[in-house]
């Protein structure tokens, strides 16, 4: 969500991360997230639109501004994308509601509070 919401500055994904620097929610981050953000943003693709520079500022900003949780070793519920299991296990932990435009992890919201950004937005406004 955090790439989609730098990419689409207009989008929903956007309008969750600023209603987070508004303090509407806190940010949950941990070691593994920030390291997966790092790795996706160099891909040649989003380093062209994302420079270094803005990419070094935006991981430490998250680290100065989110909490930052330890990585859990479990999830409670294994994803049909094993690289995501990290996310639902750091939800859990912390017990958070999980925010996310992925299709392998919103197909877990019968077992899990995991929501789609515009889904999150209204839980917000209400």
């Amino acid at each position: 969500m955090l790439v989609s919401a730098l990419l689409s500055p207009e989008g929903t994904p956007a309008r969750v991360l600023l209603a987070w620097i508004d303090g509407a929610f806190e940010l949950v981050v941990s070691p593994k997230l920030i390291a997966e953000l790092e790795r996706v943003l160099k891909y040649p693709k989003l380093a062209t639109r994302i420079g270094a520079h803005e990419t070094t500022e935006l991981l430490d900003w998250l680290a100065r501004a989110a909490i930052s949780a330890d990585d859990p070793s479990e999830s409670p519920i294994a994803v049909s994308d094993k690289d995501d299991n990290y996310l639902v296990a750091l939800a859990s932990a912390e017990n958070a509601i999980l925010v996310s435009g992925e299709e392998a992890l919103l197909k877990l919201r019968e077992r899990f509070p995991v929501l789609a950004p515009a889904q999150f937005l209204a839980t917000l406004r209400d």
